[in-house]
């Protein structure tokens, strides 16, 4: 990381200028250089050091972890702690930690997409053969980076981290990481930059090295300029920015996994989230289980408890719900198998006898699932414990029953059996033809604190939309009851007819979404984003993972899965949107203070530099040393240090904002010259008033550039006028007004003629004085008339 400082291009021009200085006999020169740059490459080294090491520390709060055998017992150990050998359990929403041998398998079922890009899962069993090439298609294999859909499995490690097939991919791709929104902006800000400095350097070289002065001084000179006017420290700036952030959010209860997503969190306009355990209290109690005359049946009890008991997949809070309520004795029956849930079938199936001992050549298959998906699949239903063929009428009366007890806002599952020959392995081709049995409700109130996150929500200007697997009659009594209006509702099925093009207006009007699978989630997010909206999307499930990703900012929670918090950057320490509305906060003031030192860069740092450069071309000695410029510039950026210290206005926090390149460079045309009016008024008075030699004139203008550069702080920091009314952190008065006084007393020390200061007369102080005062007013009048005439929407 330290050398890596050395690989700028401006690094290395000052080393080269620092040792052509030293060459030639120029030591204070040479030694101010020297000091810049290695003032310049410590800080950065040591705040990003610092910076990496609070977000290992965040990281490490929400690190995911493996159960594996050691020592004889089951215990938890950081994933990054698996060595080859380890006999590693696998369950449903698991990420799969390492490379390794299936040593046993239930029903075990794994999403290999990172690795092949097929959709469907792989199942996975034992069948070692250790002739056969290990590639990701056997079935006896489970591959680092995959994760565990349902079922469950123990593998024995064979390879880890850069060993694993995974990691052989990670050698071949390994590059830079995606560009955030931001980082795009900082790209385009730097070119822009770049440009300028190119251009004014090579035109003052040229001048001075044809017309002037010696080539050396002409070079030093150029390059004093570049430093100044090149805002080095940005990238520092950014990621101090970051970590502060960052710790500022954790105290909020938002842990961030990756820094950069920092400046999209605050940028995001719209949320996207599911809302079991979102908006509601996610503590869901069996309501009723009823047959299909609405009647309290122990029947569909049974075979729900069997269902939910003897299923090997990761449990849902409706089977905790269920198994809660156990009341009747299931010793008695033994599993034979299981048919996993999918998210197409949208149901569970198991096969059960009903007694280990038992010689019967019979088996009970009980099916439990989402009610529309399993009356496709019945062919008959129980009433008073006779089995009647299923008419239209009949499955009427029970969608029927079903939309009625969905009104109430209650969740529900229905429950189906059928006989099977005891002959496992058992398919989904076996769910036909079965027996309806009846309907389970499940109530799940809303959260005491959704109607004020909501609030919270909105007054940030934020969009919420629900994208819930559940039915629109449950979606839209949650609403209502959150007093959250319903201004769309579109259901899964009705999402399948919309074309990509008319989606693109349906996601714009609508903000429920019942019944979506998560392929349909993604859709509706990257339509989002194709209408320029920065979408986050909250989720805990293994069917959210997917969506995590495709959102600009995937956030999940400290309980969800694995599979939930790899693909997350923003984990949240509670299951509750006002924790996400405050970090949002966070997110903002880490953006606004990163801007500010950008509008920093391209107003005080631009005008001094362009007043330099101009002030060249007419002065028969240099306006201003370059071991003044680089002093000068050094000073002014540490003051900038403190910048991720300051507040940001409540009025900035209340609207989402991204960085816009077209307001970058109007801020820079804007205010650029107002700071070089006054460097050319300063130029005017030591000429004409003081009649200034080339050593007072130098030091009039090092001390003018640098009061007038750092000051104008208090006042581009905040929108409102007067400035005075927003108060500023005290770290950055206190560097601020460091930087001036500083200055002030260096041409009283020994060091003030080793860089050429001489002692200013006390009317230039007075001057200096009033210069201030004008700069500051003029600056603060045309900060009001920019964001009000040319900068409106910014």
């Amino acid at each position: 990381m330290l050398l890596s400082y050395f690989k700028s291009p401006l690094v290395i021009i000052l080393v080269l200028a620092g040792a052509i200085s030293a060459f030639v006999g120029e030591l204070v020169n040479a030694g101010i250089i020297f000091f810049v740059v290695g003032m310049s490459v410590v800080l950065g080294f040591y705040q990003e050091a610092k910076a990496e090491d609070t977000a290992a520390t965040l990281r490490a709060r929400i690190r995911t972890t493996a159960s594996v055998r050691r020592d004889g017992r089951r215990v938890e150990i950081p994933v990054s702690e698996v060595v080859p050998g380890d006999l590693v359990y696998l369950s449903a929403g698991d990420l799969v930690p390492a490379d390794g041998r299936v040593f046993s398998a239930k029903d075990l079922f794994i999403d290999q997409a990172a690795l092949t890009g097929e959709s469907f899962p792989a199942e996975k069993y034992p069948a070692w053969d250790a002739e056969a090439k290990a590639d990701v298609d056997r079935t006896d294999l489970a591959f680092m980076g995959t994760s565990v859909v349902s079922g469950t499995g123990i593998i024995s490690v064979m390879k880890t981290g850069a060993s694993t097939a995974f990691g052989e991919i990670a050698k071949e791709l390994i590059g830079k990481v995606p560009e955030t929104e931001f980082d795009r902006g900082l790209r385009r800000f730097g070119y822009l930059i770049m440009q300028v400095t190119l251009l004014l350097v090579i035109f003052v070289f040229f001048i001075n090295a044809l017309f002037k002065r010696d080539v050396l001084t002409s070079l030093l000179f150029s390059v004093a300029l570049a430093v100044g006017l090149t805002p080095e420290l940005l990238p520092m700036i950014v990621t101090i920015n970051l970590a502060t952030g960052a710790m500022a959010m954790a105290d909020k209860g938002v842990i961030v996994r990756r820094l950069s997503a920092i400046q999209n969190f605050g940028s995001m306009d719209t949320l996207c989230t599911d809302k079991t355990g979102t908006l509601t209290e996610n503590k869901i109690t069996l309501a009723s289980h009823t047959d299909v005359n609405n009647q309290e049946s122990d029947d569909v009890l049974l075979l729900a408890e069997l269902n939910s008991n003897f299923q090997s997949g990761l449990r849902t809070p409706l089977d905790n719900a269920i198994l809660a309520h156990q009341s009747l004795d299931l010793t008695k029956y033994a599993s034979v198998d299981e048919i996993p849930f999918d998210f197409v079938r949208r149901r569970v199936s198991v096969i059960v006898t009903e007694s280990p001992t038992t010689n019967s050549s019979k088996a009970l298959l009980i099916s439990k699932g989402a009610t529309p998906e399993m009356l496709d699949a019945c062919s008959f239903y129980e009433v008073n414990h006779q089995d009647l063929s299923m008419s239209d009428e009949s499955k009427r009366s029970i969608r029927v029953q079903y939309e009625n007890l969905s009104k109430e806002g209650k969740r529900i599952l229905a429950v189906a059996r059928k006989e099977v020959e005891k002959k496992p392995p058992y398919t989904v081709n076996d769910e036909t033809g079965m027996v309806f049995v009846g309907l389970l409700s499940f109530m799940d109130l809303p959260k005491q604190s959704a109607p004020a996150s909501l609030q919270m929500l909105a007054e940030s200007g934020i969009n919420l939309k629900i994208l819930t697997g559940d039915n629109e009659f449950v979606a839209a009594h949650m609403c209502a009851q959150l007093n959250m209006k319903v201004t769309g509702l579109v259901t899964g099925e009705e999402l399948r007819k919309i074309s990509d093009s008319a989606l693109l207006r349906v996601v714009e009007e609508t903000n429920v979404f019942a019944r979506v699978t998560p392929d349909q989630k993604n859709r509706i997010m990257l339509a989002l984003r194709k209408n320029g909206h920065v979408v986050g999307f909250m989720g805990d499930g293994i069917n959210d993972a997917a969506s995590i990703r495709t959102a600009d900012v995937g956030i999940s929670v400290d309980n969800a899965v694995d599979v939930a918090k790899a693909a997350a950057d923003i984990i949240l320490l509670q299951n509750d949107l006002t924790v996400l509305a405050r970090g949002v906060q966070e997110g903002r003031k880490t953006l606004g203070n990163s801007m500010k030192y950008v509008m920093m860069g391209t107003s005080s740092n631009f005008g001094n530099m362009f007043s330099a450069a101009g002030a060249s071309l007419f002065l028969p000695f240099l306006p201003m040393l370059p071991s003044q410029i680089l002093l000068n510039n050094l000073l002014y950026d540490i003051s900038e240090l403190t910048i991720p210290t300051d507040h940001v206005d409540s009025e900035y926090l209340k609207t989402p904002h991204r960085w816009d390149m077209h307001f970058v460079r109007q801020f820079m045309l804007f205010f650029g010259p107002v700071s070089s009016i006054f460097d050319y008024l300063t130029f005017g008075v030591m000429l004409f008033v003081f009649a200034a030699p080339a050593a007072l004139f130098q030091t009039a203008w090092f001390l003018e550039s640098i009061s007038t550069q750092s000051l104008v702080i208090f006042v581009i920091r905040t929108r409102r006028t007067p400035f005075y009314r927003s108060h500023p952190s005290k770290p950055l008065i206190v560097s601020t007004l460091a930087t001036v006084i500083v200055p002030m007393i260096l041409p009283f020390t020994p060091l003030g003629p080793l860089i050429g200061l001489v002692v200013p007369p006390v009317t230039f102080y007075i001057a200096l004085a009033i210069f201030i005062a004008a700069y500051l007013a003029l600056a603060e009048g045309l900060k009001n008339f920019f964001y009000r005439r040319i900068a409106r929407n910014a």
